[in-house]
């Protein structure tokens, strides 16, 4: 049995709103609109609800 990861591909920011999109060319995150609170400790959507193993 084999199991593949996968990673997200967008985030979102609970308390400012602030959007990611996955960047393969960078290997890293980059915003995807506005920046949203640049001083904000971000709290990312990715929860238990996100469920990254795919059989």
């Amino acid at each position: 049995m084999s199991v593949t990861i996968t990673p997200p591909k967008e985030r979102t920011c609970e308390l400012c709103g602030r959007d990611e999109r996955w960047d393969d060319e960078a290997d890293g995150w980059r915003i995807a609109d506005e920046p949203g609170n640049v001083y904000c400790i971000h709290e990312w959507d990715i929860n238990g609800s996100f469920v990254p193993l795919e059989e």
